[in-house]
């Protein structure tokens, strides 16, 4: 009896870290005399107490800062984006869909049948993704009727809303502004590996989530995500396969960090037009920081020609970019020690 008790002891003092925000917020909130409470079983939600009286309140990477409007269109990729075109900003063509109850509901003939017509219209490939999805989940490249019905049912399961879109080439990037100033750029590059002439996919994927443990990065490679495989088909690959020496393969089409992709800054090289560009943006869509994500045709560093804009994010979380390296982290707590103070 005695030996269970304590194992439910045990038990009960298990604390867990919670997302990075919290975590810097209680390195940093010292520095200007801001006190932390953070709700203590799961480490989520917190309260930031300034000198002055002022309390503000975050949520995983959501902070009282943005106004609740803004950042509730931000959430909603199609109400972004047509509010971002209105506007007169390049964003991505394409279409929202819904759910069968959702159609039923809203007297709807815009269903999953619907999408698949649209989509031969606009002709394959074609990106099915999920309307008010992050971190990369259920964002699908398709070239066949299969494939597409098989990505489209997978967002609605998690999501009433389907966007399908055509894809856009070019470099993928995430521009963060806080009040009228860009604070952190990078590019993403998707999930990928370098082969060696030896070592098969499934080896260099397990080397590469060996390499992210080694740096303290917690993204987990999905090596048996189906994008993955159909990917790996379509160049008539298996995990099995050995890739040449040098030769880099690409795995997933979304550049995600959370779904194993690579950051690279360019905070101190982007252009100034696009920092324009972005800043406006925020402003226009009513929000005081915000995450932007563009694809460029070139660099960032050239002045704006041809780009579109993915999406924006009110919440722009970084707990895996922080985890990079020791410069990406030195940038988000100095990027969060700036947040802090514009909350005060």
């Amino acid at each position: 009896m005695a030996m269970h008790r304590r194992k439910i002891s045990i038990m009960r003092k298990k604390v867990f870290v919670g997302p990075l925000l919290g975590q810097i917020f209680r390195k940093i909130a010292p520095k200007i005399g801001a006190t932390i409470v953070m709700e203590p079983t799961w480490n989520v939600v917190g309260q930031i107490a300034f000198k002055n009286g002022r309390k503000r309140y975050f949520r995983g990477s959501i902070l009282d800062l943005n106004p609740v409007g803004a950042s509730e269109i931000a959430k909603d990729k199609d109400y972004a984006a047509f509010f971002m075109k209105n506007m007169g900003y390049a964003t991505v063509p394409g279409q929202a869909f819904f759910s069968a109850d959702l159609c039923h509901g809203i007297r709807s003939r815009r269903n999953i049948h619907a999408a698949y017509r649209y989509a031969v219209r606009t002709g394959f490939p074609v990106i099915v993704k999920p309307n008010s999805g992050s971190q990369g989940i259920g964002v699908t490249k398709v070239y066949t009727k299969r494939d597409f019905y098989r990505a489209i049912r997978f967002v609605f399961a998690r999501d009433r809303v389907a966007l399908v879109q055509p894809p856009i080439s070019g470099k993928d990037y995430r521009i963060v502004v806080l009040d009228k100033k860009v604070i952190s750029a990078y590019e993403r590059v998707p999930l990928n590996v370098v082969g060696d002439g030896r070592s098969t996919v499934r080896q260099l994927l397990r080397r590469k989530q060996e390499q992210f443990g080694a740096t303290g990065r917690d993204t987990i490679i999905r090596a048996e995500d189906a994008r993955i495989i159909r990917n790996l088909k379509r160049q008539n690959l298996t995990m099995r396969s050995v890739i040449r020496r040098g030769q880099r393969l690409y795995l997933l089409d979304n550049a995600n960090l959370s779904s194993g992709g690579d950051a690279v800054d360019v905070t101190k090289i982007i252009h100034p037009e696009f920092k324009k560009l972005v800043i406006r943006l925020t402003r226009d869509m009513g929000l005081r920081i915000c995450g932007v994500d563009l694809v460029v045709e070139g660099d960032i560093n050239d002045k704006p020609h041809t780009y579109w804009i993915l999406e924006i994010n009110a919440a722009p979380g970084l707990d895996h970019y922080v985890k990079t390296g020791r410069a990406q982290a030195r940038i988000v707590e100095a990027m969060y020690f700036k947040v802090l103070k514009a909350m005060a």
